[in-house]
């Protein structure tokens, strides 16, 4: 399941694992599901889906698992002698009486396509073989379908098929409409509540209080054609996808903003799969039903290659002179520039080219942000790595209460995060008054605080579809208040609450604050673009008077970046189960080693024969030795903003890191493999270990598999490896 479309972002928090299911685990979720439609959505359902519900009361217990258990099987064709669930019984009278009811049957000509799905590649061919002896034995499966639906009918098919050993669930439709009023999106089967009760999943806690998230029958109805097409098209195959084209004439006309912006996503995504398949006259009128920013670029574009520039120029100007959003407005404008005034560069690329450009040691290109801070932060300057999460926090925090404490809080269901007040649009409108009281609340900066910090406390950890815990969630946000004037802060704020789903995404990465206050930058590496909602963002940071720009990175050898090449001894291979006992260590900066650092440790646990052989250390020799949290002060002084060098880094890094990390202490820094950065920088060695690329390079070892000899060996690699860098291409 996406996080992203559940708005849980609270997944990192650890849940906790539950025993085991009880045996009618299946039916016990169907039938919540049943009872929270029936209670919160009787106002949209059809006559049909409501008499769905009483007859599947009706119907025998065992009748009831089994027909849910159809619902949670991939697919909709079955073999009926192979349905076995010990606690039913026998499932061959519940089969009689499923099918008895209209629950479940024998496949028909309908079912064609689903009974070849189900069949194996052997079925399929013993019904076809007779019927088309010069077809190939060698076919597969997925082959073998292709070739049935082309070339034989599906009543030809049926009539030589044994179908009464095979069943099919019936209703389907009826019950993905249902589960799509309880989810808000279609699927089958509710393995959400499966994973929930094995404690695999978080649900929000927040009480009972829930909304429909379809206020109007027709709202629901609009909503599941259009998603439910969608759901089509991510399976559709050639034909599908033709059929999909060809049935746009009978799309209903939205009736609101939801099923709009469901029409919308629809409308672009097949487009864009028509546009991709090169069939260009098809795509346009799919795009032109769509009202959003993203099928209007792709129209105009699509009009520019079928060589209808008029065309496309008058849809440009419609949208620069009454754009339906800031998205369009920015999007016409750029194009309009570049296809019809003859600018050579898009405002992105402008907005990237006219930026400031920072030098940055290569090794650290792993981590931009993180290098990005640093550099900042060598400045003297205060950087803290923010993107979406920063305004969403502040957000979150302001107005908690409104969102998930106060007796107007609602959510869609258990399984969602998000208030519905967010996700419908309304949270402004409904509580506009109340919005503006808090925002107020931003010029008394002590008060602020002191807000902010209550909602922190009282609701840590709490899942919530608006933004992520962290331990340092105040430290950001406080320095920002210290540094920031508050009347930006508050059209920020309120853009949030008047359209959250739409603002909620392409926010720049850092926070920095300097001697003129809150300045924010979107880090861009070589080869990185500007995304449209990351240029928009910038411009509403800028309307709303905060600085706002794009910083580049240009990846250097930079000779004053310092590297610490480290060597550690372990008692296995593998971090989780095994410790240090001994780390080794260079400190190297412009080429010269200005640092050394040795020492064995007491790894608290047994030193196997075979690695005491290998190394020479002994339980004796360490037995005296310090506790790695006697030295982690000592060795995180020596790394600082240095690089993290060693051969084959990862297992290195790995060790030291979760020795800090049962400190409860960070350890981040970036890496640089002598070992990968050998195989790419002189390659042809038949062996890149420490030991035979010192012999090839005359680098002595006296000591290998001690660490600090092996760590002296690793930075005259390291030397090595900067020459190369620095060597002109």
């Amino acid at each position: 399941m996406s996080f992203e479309n559940s708005y849980d972002q609270t997944h990192w928090a650890p849940v906790k694992r539950r025993g085991p299911l009880p045996t009618f685990y299946y039916h016990e979720h169907f039938m919540e599901m049943l009872e929270f439609v029936s209670k919160h959505y009787s106002h949209v359902l059809p006559k049909q889906h409501a008499d769905l519900i009483c007859q599947f009361r009706a119907l025998p217990r065992p009748a009831q698992c089994l027909y849910v258990r159809l619902v949670n099987r991939k697919g909709r064709i079955f073999a009926a002698n192979k349905l076995r669930y010990p606690e039913l019984g026998d499932t061959r009278s519940v089969v009689r009486n499923l099918t008895n009811e209209g629950w479940a049957g024998a496949p028909q000509e309908q079912h064609y396509l689903h009974v070849l799905s189900h069949l194996t590649k052997s079925e399929i061919s013993r019904v076809l073989l007779p019927m088309y002896t010069g077809m190939s034995r060698s076919l597969k499966k997925d082959e073998l379908v292709r070739f049935a639906r082309e070339h034989c009918s599906a009543s030809e098919f049926m009539a030589r098929l044994n179908t009464d050993r095979l069943l099919v669930q019936r209703r389907v439709d009826e019950i993905r409409y249902v589960l799509f009023l309880y989810f808000g999106r279609v699927q089958d089967g509710l393995s959400q509540f499966t994973m929930r009760d094995l404690g695999l999943v978080r649900t929000q806690d927040f009480g009972e209080n829930y909304e429909p998230r379809y206020s109007d029958r027709v709202e629901a109805q609009q909503n599941y054609f259009y998603l439910l097409q969608l759901h089509r098209l991510n399976s559709a195959d050639a034909a599908g996808l033709a059929r999909l084209a060809d049935d746009t004439s009978n799309w209903p006309e939205p009736d609101f903003a939801s099923s709009a912006s469901a029409r919308d996503k629809l409308a672009y995504a097949l487009g864009r799969k028509l546009e991709r398949s090169g069939d260009l006259p098809a795509a346009r009128p799919v795009y032109a039903l769509g009202e959003c920013a993203r099928c209007s670029e792709r129209l105009v574009r699509v009009l520019l290659a079928l060589d209808e520039r008029g065309d496309a120029e008058q849809l440009l100007l419609r949208c620069i002179e009454n754009p339906r959003s800031e998205d369009e407005a920015i999007m016409a404008e750029d194009l309009y520039a570049r296809k019809f005034q003859k600018k050579r560069t898009s405002t992105r690329t402008d907005e990237l080219r006219a930026s400031e450009t920072i030098d940055i040691d290569e090794a650290n290109s792993g981590s931009p942000e993180r290098a990005a801070i640093d550099y900042f932060t060598r400045q003297g300057l205060t950087a803290y790595r923010t993107e979406n999460l920063f305004w969403r926090t502040y957000f979150g925090l302001l107005f908690w209460d409104d969102l998930f404490a106060d007796d107007n809080a609602t959510l869609h269901s258990p399984f969602d995060f998000l208030p519905s007040s967010l996700a419908d649009g309304t949270f402004y409108t409904h509580n506009a008054e109340r919005v503006e009281s808090r925002l107020a609340i931003l010029d008394e900066p002590r008060l602020l605080k002191r807000e902010l910090l209550r909602a922190s406390t009282a609701n840590y950890g709490k899942a919530n579809g608006v933004f992520r815990w962290r331990r340092s969630i105040l430290d950001a946000l406080f320095a920002f208040i210290d540094h920031a004037a508050q009347e930006p802060s508050r059209r920020m704020l309120r853009r949030l609450s008047q359209a959250y789903k739409d603002a909620r995404y392409g926010y720049p990465d850092l926070l920095v604050l300097d001697k003129d206050g809150a300045r924010f930058v979107e880090i861009k590496a070589e080869g990185d673009q500007l995304r449209q909602n990351q240029l928009l963002r910038q411009q509403q940071l800028r309307d709303a008077g905060f600085r706002a720009d794009v910083v580049r990175i240009r990846w250097i050898l930079d000779p004053n970046q310092a590297y610490v090449v480290v060597d550690v001894e372990t008692t296995g291979g593998r971090g989780d189960q095994h410790r240090v006992t001994e780390i080794g260590a260079v400190k190297v900066i412009n080429g010269e080693v200005v640092d050394r650092f040795q020492t064995l440790l007491n790894p608290q646990r047994v030193i196997p024969s075979g690695i005491t052989r290998l190394t020479g250390i002994s339980a004796e020799m360490v037995a005296d030795a310090p506790l790695f949290s006697d030295m982690a002060d000592d060795f995180a002084a020596l790394m600082q903003d240095a690089i993290f060098v060693a051969h084959n880094v990862d297992f290195d890094y790995g060790f030291i890191a979760r020795e800090f990390k049962r400190l409860g202490r960070p350890f981040r820094h970036p890496k640089l493999c002598t070992c990968s950065s050998m195989r790419k920088l002189y390659p042809g060695h038949k062996s890149y270990s420490l030991a035979a690329l010192c012999e090839n390079y005359g680098i002595a070892l006296r000591q290998h598999h001690r660490a600090l000899c092996d760590a002296e060996a690793a930075a005259e690699l390291l030397l090595l490896i900067n020459e190369k860098r620095a060597a002109p291409c």
